[in-house]
């Protein structure tokens, strides 16, 4: 079977390391590079937190340095959720590995500009990087097979009553990706906040015995603490679910819909409004994650950190 060519843009905190861990073995997936940006925390601290993911498991592909900050708005950071360093509890070595000189927004409309239209992005962060490529270079948009995201919610927020934490970083950079005309996939809060991971799953891909799986026990040990949802002794891998289902988009059950952006400054700034019910005849343009199959999906996780030394 052919690999999906995949690029993943992230802020890497916890679920972000995770997902990266999953993007860079698992058989299905490509992953050409990994373009990093502000949002979990600073740009220097997201940076430096993927360069040790990869220097740590041995991922062998290159790392971009994106865009430190929003388009538009102010910016916000996670550090009541990720720490002081965006990826608190795991401890690394000294760190040897450099990014790539080459910002991640050029960086990804070279490459796409040179694809023949065969690369899917998996933006698990604010959408800035992505959004700033596509106003520099228009032409990227039919080069990208699709997006696949986590951000959003039709639903509730966890930043705001209304905004998830991605979107509301970058409200406006969302906008330009959610009107562009790629296919979108949205990972939302009401499938990534079922994707739990409690001390069974932890002990579980600890018991595989090397690094990959020492390292997931020690994000979600933090996490654990630091992200229970809904008082749940267990911590979410929102960004995971996006990785997973370029792998097994049959584990998920999901719904086309309209979805816009809120762009105005009130109390609803940076929601994904998702017309659930169709109420205004619009082109569908996401489609969203409903649910998965959890007892798949975590199989498909523990088969992945198995791959690693």
């Amino acid at each position: 079977m052919e690999k999906i060519k995949m690029i993943l843009d992230c802020d890497t905190g916890h679920d972000d390391a995770i997902a990266l861990m999953l993007a860079a073995k698992n058989p299905s997936i490509d992953l050409l590079g990994v373009t990093v940006v502000a949002g979990n925390q600073i740009l220097e601290k997201t940076l430096r937190n993927t360069l040790n993911v990869c220097q740590h498991l041995g991922i062998d592909v290159p790392v971009y340095g994106g865009m430190s900050g929003p388009m538009v708005r102010d910016q916000v950071v996670a550090d009541d959720v990720h720490g002081e360093s965006g990826l608190d509890g795991p401890v690394f070595g000294e760190l040897k590995l450099e990014a790539q000189k080459e910002h991640a927004v050029h960086y990804l409309i070279r490459t796409l500009m040179e694809s023949d239209g065969d690369i899917t992005l998996v933006p698990v962060g604010p959408l800035s990087n992505i959004g700033m490529a596509m106003r520099l270079e228009p032409a990227i948009v039919k080069k990208i097979k699709r997006i696949v995201l986590m951000g959003g919610a039709y639903g509730l927020g966890n930043t705001t009553a209304a905004a998830e934490f991605n979107i509301y970083c970058d409200p406006e950079a969302a906008h330009i990706v959610f009107t562009s005309g790629v296919p979108v996939v949205m990972m939302g809060l009401d499938l990534t906040n079922t994707a739990l991971a409690d001390m069974q799953v932890i002990e579980r891909m600890e018991a595989i015995g090397n690094k990959a799986g020492k390292l997931f026990g020690d994000i979600m040990r933090f996490t654990f603490h630091s992200q229970a949802v809904n008082g749940l002794s267990a911590g979410p891998v929102h960004d995971v679910t996006a990785v997973a289902y370029l792998i097994a988009p049959e584990i998920y059950n999901t719904k086309d819909m309209h979805v816009d952006i809120e762009l105005n400054r009130g109390f609803c700034y940076g929601r994904t409004v998702c017309d659930y019910n169709d109420r205004f005849g619009l082109d569908k343009n996401v489609t969203v994650g409903l649910s998965l199959d959890l007892p798949k999906f975590w199989d498909i996780v523990e088969n992945t950190l198995r791959i690693y030394d």
